[in-house]
């Protein structure tokens, strides 16, 4: 998300976001991904339709919740993860046996159910996990080939939603969902040590949406949320740990459409933050913002968004910040748009930058101060039958970046670097091929590639003083340091075959070298991996799968000192029961 983490991206769920404040991230994995309809990606910081404080990077809205067509629908999938077995050496240097349980190293099981009448819809799904995390992999410390253990994880959730139509195309909608893991936590990559995580989490939000809201060109939505997640940890010696944390979030939209090239947005929304931890103490904020958008039409071909969002923070520096952005499209033809984007991106750090205590080799910093910035974009997307590309130049400056390092002393603290700069490319090309003739109906061949130059700044240049600057890695620069797991080159392809009872995708992906710490010493090596999908109907509610991860093997890490499986291969089931829907005339 144009060189930024997780915790620097805006995670919704059904427009509310779920950014732990905590520790600023999301975990995907407490969704049951069968749960989800679409997902919506928005890259980089010009965001002005949820208007979220702290989407540095973008925003991703994991869409959940729609209406069902009338009748009974039932699904489900159980599937297996096998890893390739190896020969191995264990920690003491004596040489381990083949572990065929490998083969059946993770499972999976999934079930959902809708009904959809008139007036109403209900859906509901629940997932469970068993995973292993066995793998064998070459330890880079002791130039061997180690077996991962210490990692295995049972976790199970579920999520339901009732959806009632009211007049008007109103809708009233009701969403929970609950998650419960059972986690064992290496102490790092490679260690067998390991302690114990329990996870649980739920989510209730209740929605009130209004197309026409009174009249024909004013709409709204309403939403309240409740999120509820606690957090055990046992350490493999010493005292365990409780964190306890609660969110309310209010939320509300409106649009206004007074004329035909002229739409208002504004809205606002509310978050309070409350957690109770054994290492934290007590700990509790409040935040949003209020926000005016303009869409603006002056021509039929050229369009103008300003916005402005005042947000807020208890626990911020600033306790109001103002976070103006300003979009222009030109619609040149019907196959051809172009875009440009400026933005203001803002974020506070999150409980455990500011309030960790100083442990054996954590602390916090609270001292901290937010991360700010600015950042530009100018992109074009150009679609002709069968051909499509979207190509994006973008810039991003953020001062006082947060970035955790270990000092002199071994300990693990965030500090502001005083400037991060992201400078980059990012592109994409896709040609859909239809065919009438042999066993496959559409060929998709895509390629898409990310240049990334990212910097560290000694001294505080402003992002104005900045642009005066050469652009170029290391030149004019004052260290040249580039920012942690940022890879400069990231490439990838698929090549995606269609036929009337299946599919499959076979996938690449590279990523040059990126380095593990600010002082660029730690360097993680460039890795390929080429991934294949298959996906074929058996009979008419029956579809097997098989998914190949990592098929040249290749030895890579994520993160320091965190290596990855190699070959792995999924096979399951899926099945899918449906209403027979009546064809015209009969």
């Amino acid at each position: 998300m144009r060189g930024f983490d997780s915790e620097r991206v805006a995670f919704l769920i059904n427009g509310v976001p779920v950014n732990s404040p905590m520790a600023g991230d999301f975990e995907i994995s407490q969704i049951d991904l069968n749960a989800i309809d679409r997902i919506e990606v928005i890259y980089g910081g010009s965001d002005s339709k949820y208007n979220v404080t702290g989407a540095l990077g973008g925003v991703v809205n994991i869409i959940t919740v729609k209406d069902q067509k009338p009748g009974l629908r039932l699904g489900g999938s159980v599937a297996n993860i096998s890893a390739l077995p190896g020969k191995y050496y264990e920690k003491n240097n004596q040489r381990g046996d083949l572990h065929w349980e490998d083969l059946a190293d993770t499972q999976n099981a999934t079930l959902s159910g809708s009904y959809g009448a008139e007036t109403f819809s209900v859906t509901g799904n629940i997932f469970a996990n068993r995973a292993g995390n066995h793998f064998v992999y070459k330890d880079r410390i002791f130039n061997k080939i180690r077996r991962k253990i210490g990692n295995e994880v049972w976790d199970l959730g579920g999520s339901a939603s009732f959806i009632r139509n009211l007049p008007d195309l109103s809708k009233l909608i009701l969403s929970a969902d609950g998650y419960y893991g059972d986690k064992n936590i290496p102490t790092s990559g490679y260690a067998e040590i390991k302690g114990k995580q329990k996870d649980f989490s739920t989510r209730q939000n209740i929605m009130l949406d209004m197309p026409r809201a009174f009249r024909d060109d004013l709409a709204t939505e309403a939403s309240l949320s409740h999120a509820w997640k606690t957090l055990t940890y046992e350490p493999p010696t010493g005292a365990s740990s409780l964190h306890d944390e609660h969110i309310i979030t209010a939320i509300n939209r409106w649009s206004w459409y007074p004329l035909s090239w002229l739409a208002l947005k504004s809205g606002g929304d509310y978050r309070y933050s409350g957690l109770d931890s054994t290492d934290m103490q007590w700990r509790d904020q409040h935040d949003g913002g209020l926000y005016l958008t303009l869409e603006i039409k002056p021509i039929e071909q050229f369009l103008i968004v300003p916005s402005i969002k005042a947000a807020f923070n208890s626990n911020g520096a600033a306790q109001v910040v103002p976070v103006p952005k300003l979009g222009f499209a030109w619609f040149v033809t019907e196959d051809l748009t172009i875009r440009n984007n400026y933005f203001r991106s803002f974020k506070n750090p999150d409980f455990e930058d500011l309030y960790w205590p100083a442990q054996t080799d954590v602390a916090g910093n609270p001292d901290l101060k937010p991360e700010d910035g600015w950042g530009a974009d100018l992109g074009a997307a150009y679609r002709y039958k069968i051909f499509s590309l979207d190509t994006t130049l973008f810039a991003q400056y953020t001062s006082d970046s947060i970035h955790w390092a270990a000092g002199g002393d071994k300990i693990w603290r965030p500090s502001n670097v005083s400037a991060a700069v992201f400078l980059g490319l990012d592109s994409k090309i896709s040609v859909a091929i239809p065919l009438s003739k042999g066993p496959f109906s559409k060929i998709t061949p895509s390629f898409t590639y990310q240049y990334m130059l990212s910097d560290l700044l000694n001294h505080n240049y402003d992002f104005f003083s900045m642009l005066s600057h050469q652009f170029s890695h290391g030149n004019d620069f004052s260290s040249g340091k580039r920012i942690p797991f940022m890879p400069e080159h990231t490439v990838g392809f698929s090549l995606d075959l269609l036929w009337k009872t299946g599919s499959f995708l076979i996938s690449g992906h590279f990523e040059s070298e990126r380095y593990a710490d600010t002082a660029n010493i730690t360097l993680l090596d460039s890795h390929f991996l080429l991934n294949a999908n298959i996906n074929q109907k058996v009979g008419d509610n029956l579809t097997a799968f098989a998914v190949f991860r990592n098929l040249l093997n290749a030895s890579y890490q994520s993160f320091y000192e965190y290596p990855m499986p190699g070959i792995t291969m999924t096979l399951g089931m899926r099945f899918n029961i449906e209403p027979k829907q009546e064809k015209p005339g009969e």
